[in-house]
């Protein structure tokens, strides 16, 4: 039976371990502006996926995960050293898609707010198609409505 709590407090520690080894021990040139965002551990603890993020162009990504990947043996036994569990996991470095949904969202709310202002310009100076109030309301006593009753 596998515990998600003890799941989640390794992957939490997994990750301040990582940023916190990049940030003083790691010392490669190819590595640029590397942020961990997050790690998930599998429910038997063997297995971290770490996500993390480049500031950069394209050319800093593979750099970085150049860098991420040769270091993965010094970031393991770090894991291991700091976190005391019987078995080491497996540190996976997969780039985070976060920066690029974010811009994809940003894009879509920008298309959709010129579509808001291009309907709220068409319907500016329309008018209604027929009265103001369509609904019927009863009428009030005394007053005789234009359609028989059949009496």
């Amino acid at each position: 039976m596998t515990d998600t709590a003890r799941a989640r407090k390794l992957a939490d520690r997994i990750r301040v371990v990582v940023a916190e080894t990049l940030q003083r021990r790691i010392k490669d040139p190819r590595l640029g502006y590397v942020t961990i965002t997050d790690t998930r551990v599998t429910g038997d603890l063997r297995e971290a996926t770490v996500f993390y993020t480049v500031y950069g162009d394209d050319q800093e990504r593979e750099a970085s995960a150049a860098a991420l990947e040769s270091a993965k043996g010094v970031l393991r036994s770090e894991v291991g050293r700091q976190t005391g569990v019987r078995f080491t996991p497996t540190l996976t470095f997969v780039p985070d898609a976060l920066p690029e949904n974010a811009k994809t969202i940003d894009d879509l709310l920008a298309k959709a707010k010129a579509s808001d202002e291009q309907v709220r310009e068409a319907s500016s100076g329309a008018a209604y198609a027929g009265e103001v109030d369509p609904y019927r309301k009863p009428a009030a006593e005394g007053e005789e409505d234009g359609e028989g009753t059949g009496a």
